[in-house]
């Protein structure tokens, strides 16, 4: 019997699916058509047509999916599953665009988008290369659109379709409420966005990030089809600028992810070593190497092997990357990988396919891919951009090896465990890495190619030497590092900013349109100088000055408890809960920050912060930190506990209890009301029962409360969880002048764990809450190499497209 559903708009479903259908159907058609333009010498004008035709057709498909999908976004059309899980009505419009690439369908989808964007370019610029390596693009693109198919074959599921009804997924298809004809006017909203993802950072990282995940296939296209024509030397000068390319996006992308997580999250950092975060940049290391080989073949004719590999293992790694994210492998190790939809295979399909493509086709051409006999000098520049790409290389294994542990146990049934300090176990391989990164930044440029003079390379090296051992040692008394790692990679960063300062200065006169390298360089070692800085000697303000133990989850010494109207010093300042304010679904809290007048003494307002906890019923409350810059340093702030509840003011004077909240906790364990910390300290069996009036054989376990008030008084209370004859019950305890009692519900056997209810005097309900607050000093000199790298290799990049032209 069929259903007539009420309310359904199927029209641009249907419209999707063809969409999708037709994109693949054409990236295929586009991929054999261009094989065939270069293969078939006699027919090319015919093929090429047809070639680009189909493209033109898969592109115009493309666009369309994103269009129809942003239709169903933006008008909340809920019978579609997708629009269901990812949006809200109550979502703002401007995140309307983080619906698209919160799930793995529209971050496929936008991926194949921008392969499409930078396929039009090709098409007009590339010339004798457009068939060769629109032909491997056309195949990229075959495979992603199958990601988006959603069908079934011989039981195989291939691709997952972002145009599936909600009724039909699996997921819900079952549920009694997708049976009725207006299951949709039963539908009070979608689950939403995830509340880390109503940033604006989400809005503009991931499009960039996927950019750069995007620009890797250029250069991989460029040298597949160097290896299918045989020119194997020829491919390297039109690849290049689409390298530096690919370098500077995927490297914006990345650091506009570290923006993210800065003022976003609640760890206090922009990089936490998450597998995600290792997954996008591992792959960028590798195509910085590559483009350095790159430019030592185009030298000299010098690393072709090189060139070719590091080209090939940067799309792979894209795609092993993207395989760890999907695949839900790092699901326990990673707090941001997508969850399994069953695409693994597909996943591996993908990446075995394109990665066997490059081996054969290296392997048949081998004998071609040879470089000239001679070594390289040690002074010439190609050696230690050489020695420099080898080092990249090092530490992408390292990254890569550990990252892939979940992988490794997976395939060899090992159980090697994920470091357990994630942090420590890279930066201890990592950060002597960067201090060599820094060293070979700081020399190379002062090496000639070919060969050098060892009495000019020394000449022009030592003011910036000199300068820098002074710079870096006045440093070292001032900053007083606790490792000696540090204090290397302090002046190897310094050392390096230094020696490219003065290479763009004395070296090059200050011309700009030769300032890529030195400018990027320069970048790199400022990002690695600042991460240094404001990592290593960051430190954590919001010391608890009442006296009060907040309990194991807020420790005194990381978190300050502030009751609405009380100032307390807080570091250089003195700072007070004013209160909160609601917009949506985000609650303010507003912090005023006072100094101290040098002169008189008197307090004077020097700013206000207003760190957020967004509510969100399906993923919990999420706390967004809020941060004042200065030019020396960050300070940065959020919320760790609040009470979300709505604080009325009729309720002042009313001395009625408010309805009992539930607490499981153990021995030990802390929880917070209005104006008291609670601290669970033991279990009594031991109990008086005739002081109790209980029965010889009564079960009886009391519960050991200490109530720490917020005059650091302390108060014992000890509520009483009784068994008789099978019958369960209470005896409260209650504290008059604390206007709060409590009674023991639970015992949990399996855990140890108790539940524990208090309720409260609807007058006792002072407003108060709990805030870390970070000082990151200097951390500007990270912000400023972010800019200064992309500056610099925007300016790379134009000095290579200048130079193809004049070619």
């Amino acid at each position: 019997m069929s259903i007539n559903y009420i309310g359904e708009n199927l029209l641009f479903g249907y419209a999707g699916n063809f969409f999708i259908v037709v994109a693949f159907v054409a990236a295929l058609l586009s991929a054999v058509a261009y094989y065939f333009t270069f293969k078939n010498p006699e027919e090319q004008r015919s093929w090429k047509a047809l070639a680009r035709t189909a493209f033109f057709i898969h592109g115009f498909s493309i666009a369309g999916i994103f269009a129809v999908l942003y239709y169903l976004i933006y008008n909340h059309r809920f019978e579609y599953h997708y629009v269901w899980e990812h949006s809200s009505t109550i979502l703002p419009v401007k995140y309307i665009f983080a619906c698209f690439w919160e799930g793995q369908e529209g971050s496929f989808l936008l991926w194949a988008f921008w392969h499409m964007m930078l396929s039009l370019i090709i098409i007009r610029k590339g010339g004798e290369w457009e068939a060769p390596v629109m032909s491997v693009i056309s195949m990229v693109q075959v495979f992603l659109a199958s990601m988006l198919l959603g069908v079934y074959i011989f039981g195989i599921k291939i691709g997952s379709n972002p145009f599936v009804l909600l009724r039909e997924h699996p997921d819900m298809a079952n549920f009694p409420f997708t049976k009725m004809p207006d299951y949709l006017q039963r539908l009070q909203d979608g689950r939403g966005l995830n509340p880390l993802l109503q940033n604006y950072w989400m809005v503009i990282h991931p499009p960039t990030l996927f950019l750069g995940f995007a620009s890797t296939v250029v250069p991989f296209a460029y040298a597949m089809a160097g290896l299918l024509t045989g020119k194997v030397k020829d491919w390297i000068k039109p690849a290049l600028p689409f390298t530096f390319f690919g370098v500077m996006i995927l490297g914006t992308g990345i650091l506009m992810g570290a923006a993210w997580a800065y003022e976003a999250l609640s760890f206090g950092g922009f990089w936490a070593w998450d597998p995600v975060e290792n997954a996008s940049l591992v792959p960028w290391l590798t195509l910085v190497g590559a483009a350095h080989v790159m430019l030592i073949n185009k030298k000299n004719g010098q690393a072709l092997r090189s060139c070719f590999i590091l080209v090939i293992v940067s799309f792979i790694l894209i795609l092993y990357s993207t395989f760890l994210t999907r695949s839900g492998i790092l699901g326990d190790s990673s707090v941001h990988a997508f969850t399994d939809l069953g695409m693994s295979g597909q996943l591996l399909l993908y990446m075995g396919f394109f990665a066997m493509l490059a081996v054969v086709l290296f392997i048949i051409n081998r004998k071609k891919i040879s470089s000239p006999s001679e070594d390289d000098s040690l002074t010439s520049r190609e050696f230690w951009m050489f020695i420099g790409m080898m080092v990249l290389v090092i530490s992408s294994i390292q990254i890569t090896f550990s990252t892939s542990i979940p992988v490794i146990n997976k395939i060899f049934g090992t159980t090697m465990a994920p470091p357990a300090k994630p942090v420590d176990h890279y930066n201890s391989w990592q950060i002597p890495i960067g201090a060599m990164v820094c060293m070979l930044i700081a020399i190379g440029q002062y090496f000639k190619f070919r060969n050098t003079e060892t009495k000019y390379f020394f000449r022009k090296i030592a003011f910036s030497f000199i300068a820098s051992v002074i710079v870096s040692a006045g440093l070292y008394f001032y900053f007083d590092f606790a490792r000696y790692q540090y204090d290397i990679l302090l002046f190897a960063s310094i050392f390096g900013i230094i020696a490219n300062a003065d290479y763009l200065v004395r070296i090059l006169k200050g011309n700009f349109r030769h300032s890529g390298a030195s400018v990027a360089h320069m970048g790199i070692c400022m990002i690695l100088l600042g991460a240094l800085i404001s990592n290593s000697k960051s430190e954590v303000i919001s010391q608890n000055r009442l006296s009060i133990n907040l309990g194991k989850d807020f420790p005194n010494n990381e978190n300050i408890m502030l009751v609405k109207g009380d100032t307390l010093g807080m570091g250089e300042f003195y700072v007070t809960y004013k209160g909160k304010e609601k917009k949506g679904v985000n609650v303010f809290y507003e912090i005023e920050y006072f100094k101290a007048d040098p002169k008189t003494g008197a307090l004077v307002k020097a700013f206000s912060l207003k760190p957020v906890v967004q509510m969100n019923e399906r993923m919990g409350n999420v706390s967004e930190p809020d941060t004042r810059r200065f030019p020396d340093r960050d300070l940065y702030t959020h919320i760790t506990y609040a009470d979300l509840e709505e604080m009325k003011e009729e309720n002042k004077d009313n001395n009625d209890y408010t309805e009992p909240k539930v607490r499981t906790i153990a021995v030990g364990d802390t929880f917070t009301t209005a104006n008291t910390l609670v601290v669970l300290t033991s279990l009594n069996k031991d109990l008086d029962k005739k002081s109790l009036v209980l029965e010889d054989n009564d079960l009886a376990v009391g519960a050991r409360l200490s109530v720490i008030d917020v005059n650091k008084k302390t108060h014992d209370a000890e509520p009483v969880f009784v068994i008789r004859e099978n019958q369960v019950f209470t005896k409260e305890a209650e504290l008059p002048e604390l206007g709060i009692r409590f009674s023991f519900q639970k015992i949990n056997p399996q855990d140890g764990k108790i539940d524990i209810a208090f309720s409260e005097k609807k007058s006792n309900l002072r407003e108060f809450v709990i805030m870390k607050a970070i000082v990151f000093p200097q951390i500007n000199i990270l912000w400023t190499g972010c800019i200064l790298m992309i500056i610099g290799t925007v300016t790379a990049i134009i000095k290579r497209i200048r130079e193809g032209k004049k070619a």
